[in-house]
């Protein structure tokens, strides 16, 4: 999983609480983040349908939803793509252990224990929202700080 991750699902979590845009400049010297890498994962949400960007002189971005229907799960996708963590290359067929493809018609253990895995991960990250997240930080700070 990429650090633009981390660095969007906080910046959502940020958009849950502001009244106003807030300009990607913002967001960025909030968490202390690149400005130019974070702009390109602002697009991605954008792309996605997550946030959007404003025009104008008090431009900045806003979630394009509640913060209830966007799961953790939407803003890992937006950023790092639908794709699993995990890519099986049948390396039990390749190599001095190579094994013969009819003994390979059923999934490898290491495969079945990887995808179950990525099941488990997506079922938690998507049954976490944004707003899920929201409440375990100390949002009234949040809030003070993108009023000044």
């Amino acid at each position: 999983m990429s650090a633009g991750v981390e660095w969007a699902v906080h910046c959502c979590v940020v958009l849950s609480q502001a009244e106003h845009p807030v300009p990607s400049s913002r967001l960025a010297s909030l968490h202390g983040v690149s400005k130019t890498y974070l702009a390109k994962h602002l697009q991605a949400l954008a792309r996605a349908g997550i946030a959007r960007p404003t025009e104008g002189r008090d431009g900045g971005y806003v979630l394009m939803r509640p913060p209830e229907q966007i799961s953790v799960l939407d803003v890992v996708q937006a950023i790092d793509g639908p794709e699993p963590a995990f890519r099986c290359t049948e390396i039990r067929q390749q190599g001095e252990l190579a094994a013969p493809p009819e003994q390979c018609r059923k999934i490898c253990g290491v495969a079945k224990v990887m995808a179950d895995a990525e099941r488990a991960w997506r079922t938690s990250l998507s049954a976490t929202s944004i707003a899920d997240l929201a409440g375990s930080f100390d949002t009234s700070g949040m809030r003070r700080v993108l009023r000044s």
